[in-house]
């Protein structure tokens, strides 16, 4: 940046309101690209998003690939004789593990806001990956109660760290698509999963048990994931490894402001930014705090989470219906595989409609639990005997997940300020835990085998689900009209002191996305 631009900066601030600013209450992002105002060619924009996806998306499907599948080797290993070698309770250690994720996700949120996000995450990861390893050694309930609880607590950074990583590489419209990308990996992980414990039903080891083997395996993987993200995962654009400084800079501009062919004669009063939430800071604001706790969405969006998740106790539960079904081991393995295949064709399709209508979230959220509504009736009215019809319904009630995935890219999105984006995601993950801590208690011995209450709570649930979605976009609908009536101010503008290379003090202009006073208008995505 020229001298002459600076006083440029200067003069601009001498004709119009400005509010000095310490840097440590400016977001990272702004801070590299003050003074910046020229816009970004569109081509070059995509070709550094390109540059990004590249980078980041892989470790992000593989990392939530490997979670997942990690978290749920216990429905795996239950079929595979865990249960009969250490005299367990499945249902217990489901809880087990989301009580202790409850307990640490606000800790993990303001360690990954206080630490950069790629080291802590990999620091969890190995943790995680040694725990996950230990079950192997364990031979009771009370040792695998203490790796359980170190796996709750490791997860708690990684689907926190990486909503805040997507939103800080992703603009608003690309954060849906990308958050479906990863969050797929789920499906994917349940049959990866189901094929490997498939292969260790056929190793022999005198002393070393299938389920044993499938600990140890999926162990070996994750310390490979840990050590990888630890030397490959950025922790933020603008120290990101693989862009070089000029990249960095238009990497943060490409978040913060639309490229040329969009750029409007708004810019001076910052409406044309695309995203206008900040892309980092360290520094914690008390007010978002409290903003983001009297914000009404902050908890229609826990409710959703909370409600959404009784449900999920599925996935552990899922082997054990099939088998009951009367599958032998070797087909229940095969069989427990559909789900995945069925959660991968579901996000892939929400997140793509999503992305292709404007504002359409909340209706094609909605629109997914549909399907789920006639599997569970299925699977409470069909006859025990009719093995096929009550295989389609427990499938067809998997079908609900987009709900979730794009409650979770939408919430990010409505979202302004970096301690507000940490305290809303802690909430709404909070919430997550406690549905699927509470989720495992229904699956009760007296309920076997139609398990009628519990099928009952998912219906119910997943008739809530839907409505809250819709509140949530009526609510948006109706703040942005209120937002649209309000005047702007173009006057008041923010400013943080830099000193030149001949050591003049000037005053640069920041975007007000990132100032502690955000004033301007929001306009949220429904």
């Amino acid at each position: 940046m020229h001298t002459t631009s600076f006083q440029n900066e200067l003069e601009s601030c001498r004709n119009q309101k400005c509010v000095h600013l310490s840097t440590k209450d400016v977001d990272t992002g702004a801070q590299l690209v003050a003074g910046f105002i020229s816009a970004l060619d569109p081509d070059e924009a995509l070709k550094i998003r390109r540059k990004i996806d590249r980078h980041i998306m892989p470790l992000m499907c593989v990392l939530y690939w490997i979670q997942f599948m990690d978290k749920t080797t216990l429905g795996y290993a239950s079929v595979l004789g865990i249960q009969q070698a250490t005299n367990l309770t499945t249902n217990e250690l489901g809880t087990v593990f989301y009580l202790s994720y409850l307990l640490f996700e606000y800790p993990q949120n303001l360690a990954l806001q206080k630490f950069p996000v790629g080291k802590w995450m990999s620091i969890n990861i190995f943790v995680w990956a040694v725990a996950l390893a230990c079950h192997a050694a364990c031979k009771n309930f009370a040792g695998l109660l203490v790796v359980r609880l170190l796996l709750g607590a490791c997860e708690g950074s990684i689907t926190a760290g990486f909503l805040i990583v997507t939103s800080m590489f992703y603009t608003r419209t690309e954060q849906t698509l990308r958050v479906g990308y990863w969050f797929l990996m789920n499906g994917t992980a349940q049959v990866v999963a189901g094929f490997i414990s498939f292969g260790v039903l056929h190793i022999h080891t005198k002393g070393f048990e299938p389920w044993q083997w499938l600990m140890i395996i999926t162990g070996m993987m994750t310390v490979i994931l840990a050590i990888s993200f630890w030397f490959l995962f950025p922790d933020s654009p603008t120290n990101a490894w693989f862009l070089t400084p000029d990249e960095r800079v238009k990497a943060v501009q490409r978040i913060k402001a639309r490229p040329l062919n969009e750029l409007v004669s708004a810019l001076v009063l910052h409406s044309a930014q695309e995203n206008q939430t900040g892309v980092e800071n360290k520094h914690f604001k008390m007010e978002q705090m409290i903003e983001a706790l009297t914000d009404p969405k902050t908890w229609l969006f826990a409710l959703f989470s909370a409600l959404n998740n009784v449900p999920n106790s599925l996935t552990n539960q899922q082997s054990l219906i099939i088998a009951s079904l009367g599958f032998s081991v070797l087909q229940t393995t095969l069989l427990s595989c559909v789900p995945g295949v069925i959660e991968i064709l579901t996000i892939f399709t929400g997140v793509r409609l999503a992305a292709r209508r404007p504002n359409s979230r909340a209706y094609i959220g909605a629109m997914y639990f549909v399907p789920s509504w006639f599997g569970i009736l299925l699977v409470n009215l069909l006859p025990w005997s009719n093995q096929a019809g009550l295989l389609v319904g427990q499938f067809l009630a998997e079908t609900s997940v987009p709900g979730f995935v794009l409650s979770l890219s939408w919430l990010n999105i409505v979202t302004a300020g970096h301690t507000k984006r940490i305290v809303t995601n802690a909430i709404m993950l909070s919430a997550y835990c406690v549905g699927n801590a509470a989720g495992p208690f229904m699956w009760k011995t007296q309920y076997k085998p139609r398990n009628h209450v519990p099928w009952a709570v998912i219906g119910a649930c997943y008739v809530v689900c839907p409505v809250l979605l819709l509140v949530i976009r009526a609510i948006l609908v109706r703040e942005n009209r209120i937002r649209d009536a309000e005047p702007v101010d173009a006057s008041e503008e923010y400013v943080i002191e830099r000193t030149t290379e001949d050591g003049n003090h000037v005053e640069i202009k920041i975007d007000k996305a990132s100032s502690p006073n955000r004033c301007w208008l929001f306009a949220y995505k429904c």
